[in-house]
């Protein structure tokens, strides 16, 4: 492991973080199995020794244990398993407050997007007792932002935006008894291209920031990251970072929970990153919908690495 004096020393162009991974195995949030894989995938794709080589100094905390769809009912139809995610984002909650707590830098390794519920409300709380608020990023192809009432699916991984707004789920919701975990004018939605018409009537209801793909591809991907950065930080500590891998188009990440054509490209995948390591304001990350089962060779997890390395300060010079 990395002294964080030596790393000081060998990397002046990066501000070191002690940062501890946390990994999040849960896949009950959706039908299509295989991203409880995840965190193992992105381990096995070296995330601890490649962070330590370009200055940080990191430990692993483990995986927060998560039930098996074959151990569970899946409980109500429009909601499937939604006891045992709130289970889940409760305990990953109080891993991430603690971690902040000890002053770490926490990377949530996930496992289907549902988890986020738990990593943003355990930041927001660390926050709320210092009477300080905080911004969030949400990168992905879907918006997230169903309900129990709105949903084709049932399936949760469509619905932590809007637990996390306060429209519902309400148990997901209120970790720590609070709700919004966040204000409108501070999440802001990046690179969605999925959206189903409640989700898009759900968006206007909670009054977030969005931009789209096609907002990326006429204004450029550093014009939306500005804004973005500047609407999630306004008033706020800083903000949470949420990738879900399948932000990425599928011919760079094709391991994901949902792929959906149309994404980002590799190289403004990797800008993205860099623009948030600029800004210097990010709180916590997590990388969310890698599936190993249908990738090749292991390469969304190996991506989802690189753009963490440059999400936490590595630049091409």
């Amino acid at each position: 492991m990395a002294n964080l004096t030596e790393a000081v020393t060998h990397f002046s162009n990066i501000i070191p973080r002690n940062i501890r991974v946390i990994g999040v195995p849960l896949d009950l949030g959706q039908s299509r199995r295989g991203v409880d894989m995840g965190p193992s995938a992105v381990r096995v794709a070296g995330l601890e020794a490649r962070l330590e080589a370009i200055g940080h100094v990191v430990e692993d905390a483990g995986n927060i244990a998560v039930a098996i769809p074959e151990q569970k009912k899946a409980g109500a139809a429009n909601a499937k398993y939604l006891k045992e995610i709130t289970a889940t984002c409760t305990k990953s909650a109080e891993m991430v407050l603690n971690t902040l707590e000890e002053g770490k830098f926490p990377i949530v390794l996930g496992g289907d997007h549902s988890l986020a519920v738990g990593t943003v409300s355990g930041v927001a709380e660390f926050y709320r007792r210092k009477n300080q608020k905080i911004g969030l990023i949400w990168i992905d192809a879907h918006s997230d932002i169903n309900t129990p009432e709105t949903s084709p699916s049932g399936n949760v991984h469509g619905m932590p935006m809007a637990a996390l707004m306060g429209l519902g789920p309400a148990e997901l919701g209120n970790i720590y008894d609070f709700s919004p975990k966040v204000r409108p004018e501070n999440c802001v939605l990046v690179g969605i291209r999925d959206v189903d018409q409640h989700e898009k009537e759900n968006i206007r209801r909670a009054g977030i920031q969005c931009f789209t793909m096609r907002d990326i591809d006429e204004r450029g991907m550093r014009t939306v990251m500005e804004e973005a950065l500047r609407m999630a930080g306004r008033g706020t500590a800083g903000y949470h970072i949420s990738l879900d891998m399948d932000w990425i188009d599928p011919e760079d990440a094709p391991g994901v929970g949902t792929p959906v054509w149309g994404g980002a490209t590799y190289r403004e995948a990797h800008l993205a990153m860099e623009i948030i390591s600029d800004h210097g304001r990010m709180l916590s990350f997590e990388i969310v919908e890698v599936n190993p089962v249908i990738d090749s060779h292991n390469q969304t997890a190996d991506l989802a690495v690189e753009l963490a390395l440059s999400a936490l300060g590595k630049k091409i010079l």
